[in-house]
């Protein structure tokens, strides 16, 4: 099912009566898109799907939290953890949404989190315990979930040139879910974000790349920087190393970066990559050394602008795999040992509303 109908219709009524007609708008646009029935997602070629055999950690089944949306928007609403789904352009992908406690009328931030190839929205929140640190800082969480018909694999297809545009594919889909959440929820527009591990932190860089005006800041983990692939060979190549061309985002959106120096799937060259692609108004870099409490040594980068405004940083983890840095090993693909990728991120995403102008 969608965002719950009459719930979305409440939203809309709270928003007309302190009005805020635009906002009132867009909710009721999100009710209405939620009865369409959206076109059968494009199936992935065989070629394409194996690419990503190449991860072969299992991913550990994570019983799903159903949960209703909260039952009224004049107060404060419990916490709660739910399913929905959204339609596109690009077929329809189902999402789980993370409502912190206490969440109703104050404009909360929003961080989306896209899981990895073989993983799902359960499996993401459960590794990265991204919806722990929700619950006592307040803010909400929306895990997209890829579907397998897309992707056998579900993986992101941020390696086909029709997904790494503004206005098509996957792109498209995942601005669109991120607008329907907001238009539902108190969300502040200026504090929203996108992080994503592997396949999903390649396509948050696209999506920080595409979509500036929508996301604040970006997350990318053990990730790939945008354009860097266009179709299998350039993808395989990206993967292992290649030195195949970056563009430089003129997006100007912040952006940190968490890579192991010892992943064997996503080469660790492509964090630097992403850094470059990104970083591109940055004058000067501060280096420092890190050590996680009986864990992994790892090297910050902080990359600022010519007035000191920190446009990047790049975590750089010492003998870490293709993992979640710091994550739980409730959920797959994660590295208990390294430093706290999911805080950091936070962190940074706060230091960074989004800028005037975007």
């Amino acid at each position: 099912m969608n965002l719950d109908f009459q719930q979305l219709m409440r939203n809309a009524t709270r928003l007309t009566r302190s009005g805020d007609l635009q906002a009132a708008t867009a909710a009721i646009q999100a009710a209405l898109a939620g009865a369409q029935t959206a076109p059968a997602s494009a199936t992935s070629t065989p070629a394409l799907d194996n690419l990503f055999h190449v991860i072969d950690v299992a991913a550990r089944e994570v019983p799903s939290t159903e949960a209703c949306a909260p039952c009224g928007d004049e107060t404060p609403g419990p916490e709660s953890f739910f399913a929905g789904s959204h339609g596109g352009a690009a077929g329809r992908r189902d999402f789980k949404l993370y409502i912190p406690p206490g969440a109703g009328n104050r404009a909360l931030p929003l961080v989306v989190m896209l899981h990895g190839c073989t993983q799902h929205p359960d499996d993401f929140a459960a590794g990265t315990d991204m919806n722990t640190i929700a619950s006592t800082q307040g803010f909400f969480v929306l895990y997209p979930a890829q579907s397998q018909q897309a992707n056998p694999q579900r993986c992101w297809s941020w390696f086909k040139h029709s997904h790494q545009a503004r206005g098509r594919g996957e792109p498209a889909l995942l601005a669109g879910m991120t607008r329907e959440v907001m238009a539902a929820y108190a969300i502040d527009p200026d504090r929203v974000y996108v992080a994503g591990l592997s396949a999903g932190g390649a396509m948050a860089a696209i999506l920080g790349d595409t979509y500036p005006d929508l996301y604040a800041a970006v997350g990318v983990h053990s990730g790939l920087a945008p354009g860097v692939a266009t179709d299998l060979p350039s993808a395989l190549g990206a993967m292992k190393g290649g030195a195949n061309p970056v563009r430089t985002s003129a997006s100007g959106v912040a952006t940190i970066v968490f890579h192991g120096d010892a992943d064997t799937t996503v080469h660790p060259g492509n964090g630097h990559q992403v850094i470059a692609a990104s970083a591109g108004t940055a004058t000067s870099v501060d280096v420092e050394r890190r050590q996680a409490p009986g864990g992994r040594a790892s090297t910050r980068s902080v990359h600022r602008a010519a007035d000191g405004a920190v446009v990047a940083e790049h975590w750089l983890v010492h003998g870490a795999p293709h993992a979640w840095s710091g994550g739980s090993a409730k959920g797959s693909y994660t590295d208990m040992r390294g430093p706290d990728a999911s805080a950091e991120m936070l962190r940074f995403f706060l230091e960074h509303p989004r800028q005037p102008g975007h």
